[in-house]
């Protein structure tokens, strides 16, 4: 039996405590800007749209499709698949792909957030087939 992955301990800092007190509640919080109407990820004060600072969380629904992913089939601790994920509210969340069949992934393929314990520190985001 292998021994399960240990996530390191994300380093928060007061930018994005917030974010990081919702993984705690199982939320996936995102930003949404007041100037300009648009949704981002991840948590910044400034909208990387059009700079505003008008920007408040947001809980994302966890849910979103394969935009595009990679799957390393090589690695010193076993396969894993990378990727991109485009969130209902619109933002894309680069993340890993947790809990399912690596080879089954497919581009638009419906995912949703799953949070797993890190070493010490808050859980963190990752997908798996909705």
């Amino acid at each position: 039996m292998s021994n399960p992955v240990k996530y390191p301990a994300p380093q928060g800092n007061p930018e994005t405590k917030a974010f990081w007190d919702a993984a705690t509640e199982g939320k996936l919080l995102i930003k949404r800007c007041n100037g300009c109407g648009e949704a981002h990820y991840f948590p910044r004060a400034l909208c990387p749209f059009c700079f505003s600072d008008q920007t408040v969380w947001e809980e994302s629904a966890g849910e979103g499709e394969i935009y595009s992913y990679s799957l390393m089939r090589k690695s010193a601790t076993g396969p894993y698949a990378i990727g991109y994920v485009t969130l209902k509210e619109g933002p894309s969340v680069l993340t890993n792909f947790v809990d399912c069949d690596f080879s089954a992934l497919k581009i638009g393929q419906k995912v949703k957030v799953v949070f797993k314990p890190s070493d010490g520190g808050a859980p963190l985001p990752f997908f798996t087939v909705a």
